[in-house]
């Protein structure tokens, strides 16, 4: 075990070498890390578009009041999702705001989404692909010691090392994905709670305030 650390801490294993010695799976474990950091990115710079506070309370305190249009101006200026979804029952609002709100609510809940079940695949495929790395360089170091014979260590340890190395990437990339994925799916869960509750208000007192124009 010593052996393969000190080989693994050597000076010249830097990254290209220890791409070159991990193998052909390390392609797609490149890959794989590429796409996850674009992902993570992406969805960092979305969801810090989207932070600022929605007005979803001054919204419906417009509504409240009976200022329906000034409500409906407030909302079609925000792109956070909640303004997007009580828009469409504002604009929608007879003969069926909470239609509306619902079939927009999706497209939103699209746009939350997206790109997660890509992170998701990720965490999933690295480790399996690092295995795969692992024990193709396994045989590989089989192979050296069916050639080289037991009495040269250094041959055998190298073979190890290089054979080990799809796996620590693999489980590198899984774990750094994890977390912000967690992160985000939490994000979207809550988003998805506020938006249900932001219309189901707002369904309620489109319906009171139609009760009393009728009485």
């Amino acid at each position: 075990m010593g052996d393969i650390v000190s080989m693994l801490t050597h000076p010249s294993w830097n990254l290209g070498s220890i791409l070159v010695k991990g193998g052909l799976v390390m392609v797609p474990l490149l890959a794989s890390s590429m796409i996850a950091l674009a992902v993570i990115l992406e969805r960092c710079l979305f969801w810090r578009r989207i932070r600022k506070y929605e007005g979803g309370k001054t919204i419906l305190s417009l509504v409240v009041a009976g200022h329906l249009a000034e409500a409906t101006k407030m909302a079609r200026a925000s792109q956070h999702p909640v303004a997007r979804v009580l828009l469409a029952g504002l604009e929608h609002h007879t003969p069926a705001p909470g239609m509306a709100m619902e079939a927009t609510s999706q497209a939103e809940l699209q746009r939350l989404k997206r790109y997660l079940p890509m992170l998701d695949t990720i965490i999933t495929l690295a480790p399996l692909l690092g295995l795969l790395g692992t024990i193709t360089g396994m045989i590989s170091a089989f192979g050296i010691v069916s050639e080289a014979g037991l009495g040269q260590p250094h041959a055998i340890t190298g073979g190890v090392a290089e054979a080990l190395i799809a796996t620590a990437t693999g489980l590198s990339i899984a774990i750094l994905t994890l977390v912000p994925y967690n992160y985000f799916r939490v994000k979207t869960e809550a988003m998805t709670d506020l938006i249900e509750e932001r219309a189901t208000r707002l369904e309620l007192i489109l319906k009171a305030c139609q009760v009393r124009e009728e009485q």
